[in-house]
């Protein structure tokens, strides 16, 4: 590999792929953090010029953590076509960006192409394009999957319901849906974060949940975000669980950190095909976000952004329902200002399709950063436009159990017609059935109106 190039009458040179990477990165606070951050715009232009001359083979057979170290590494090389990396592999990152970005390359196309891709690949090629680049590359794919329901399909736009209480009370979390049901918010998942990670409370929450979705015959999924672990004996005990939750990470040593690894999502797997209200074949949901591995000191020197890539990977051999990510949740140390956030989201939301995964986006930020509402607003309109699967619906917008900000049930709808996209197939027509929403995906004057409910 050639890791060098002269810029400007300058000489840059890279030591290794796992400097030029991070060199590569558009600016973010947890590679300053670490100490592996461009030092100057040259130097990272010079990082971009280098790395666009690689080749996919040269990446993908020099993983930034070695495979024999590293499962993260191997399940993302495991979990390739290998037939499809061989057509593919002396093309370079500026070829790779170029196919992208081709007005002459469709849907089918990328969805081919996906799996010959490692997702340090899928970095490489992101760190190379614009806001636009990736916005544009991203629209261009989608993937529908099933648990319950199906979401993804285009022209659709789903929510997950996240209403969730300080003090994990089933009342108060029936009040956050019957809100949010009513604005269309819950046709991804109705999706409850515990403050207790227990058996008991876990089977509560579900419990709950579950009589109020067949008292009201709502067509979605219910999940409840303890640890994996938790939910599993939960839904041996007959809690009534449509889908096993889990955050991932890019490194063997956050998984470890998170209580994960490939062969306990592989018998999660196992366990819901047997005991879940899904039909599957999907019925796994993870959550990731730039910076979590630099967080605990698991990110083993690689920048963020590739560590991300490499969780797309990992991610994608277990075929989730629902991958959503929520960069900016750490806080400043990660993502440190809205433009940092912003791009963040539209390198990820790329980077996910692009691997195959079912993308959805929560472009939050925490109150101790230097982000807005604004900031927030913005990054998810421009999610939007590259065509997210889904977002996050919370009472509004502020998580009072994480204290973090996100989008809202008004959001949501907004969302819905400033982009002409309508709710998943079956939930749309339960909205029809409710009077709260029309056949052109409109809310009625009935929308937003959680007490007829308790009627």
């Amino acid at each position: 590999m050639r890791l060098k190039t002269r810029l400007n009458g300058e000489s840059y040179a890279f030591k290794d792929l796992k400097t030029l990477l991070a060199k590569a990165n558009e600016p973010k606070a947890g590679d300053r953090l670490q100490g592996i951050a461009a030092e100057t715009v040259s130097e990272r232009v010079a990082a971009k010029i280098v790395l666009s001359e690689l080749t996919i083979g040269d990446i993908t057979e020099n993983p930034v953590i070695p495979y024999e170290e590293d499962e993260v590494t191997r399940v993302n090389i495991d979990g390739m076509n290998k037939k499809k990396y061989e057509e593919i592999k002396g093309w370079t990152i500026r070829e790779l960006r170029e196919y992208i970005l081709s007005h002459k390359t469709s849907t089918d196309d990328l969805r081919r192409l996906s799996p010959g891709l490692t997702g340090e690949v899928a970095a490489a090629v992101a760190k190379i394009m614009s806001a636009m680049d990736l916005v544009y590359g991203a629209r261009k794919i989608y993937c529908v999957t099933r648990c319950c329901t199906e979401i993804g399909q285009p022209g659709t736009l789903s929510y997950r319901c996240q209403p969730n209480s300080p003090t994990d009370n089933p009342q108060t979390i029936l009040a956050g849906i019957m809100e949010g049901v009513s604005y269309g918010c819950g046709d991804a998942c109705l999706g409850v974060n515990p403050v207790e990670d227990n058996v008991e409370s876990t089977r509560r929450i579900a419990d709950a949940v579950f009589d109020f979705m067949c008292k009201h015959d709502i067509p979605t999924q219910i999940v409840v975000l303890s640890h994996i672990t938790t939910q599993m004996e939960s839904m041996c005990k007959g809690a009534p669980l449509s889908m096993l939750f889990q955050s991932i990470a890019g490194t063997a040593p956050a998984n470890d950190n998170f209580g994960v690894s490939r062969d306990l999502l592989n018998e999660a797997y196992a366990l819901a095909r047997e005991h879940s209200l899904g039909t599957g074949p999907n019925l796994l949901y993870f959550e990731t976000g730039q910076g979590s591995e630099v967080s605990i000191g698991a990110d083993c020197g690689v920048d963020e952004m590739t560590l991300e890539g490499r969780t797309y990977g990992f991610g994608r051999y277990f075929r989730p329902f629902m991958v959503n990510n929520v960069t900016g949740f750490i806080g400043p140390e990660t993502i440190y200002d809205g433009k940092e956030m912003i791009r963040s989201n539209l390198e990820d939301h790329f980077m996910g399709k692009l691997m195959g995964l079912p993308m959805g986006m929560a472009p939050c930020y925490t109150s101790h950063s230097s982000i807005d509402q604004d900031d927030q607003e913005m990054g998810t309109m421009l999610l939007s436009l590259a065509g997210a699967n889904y977002f996050m619906g919370v009472p509004g917008s502020d998580d009072i159990m994480l204290s973090y900000q996100d989008t809202s049930y008004h959001d949501d709808a907004t969302l819905r017609e400033l982009t002409g996209r309508l709710p998943a197939p079956e939930f749309h027509r339960w909205m029809i059935r409710m009077g709260l929403m029309d056949e052109k995906g409109i809310l009625t004057d009935r929308a937003g109106d959680g007490s007829i409910f308790l009627v």
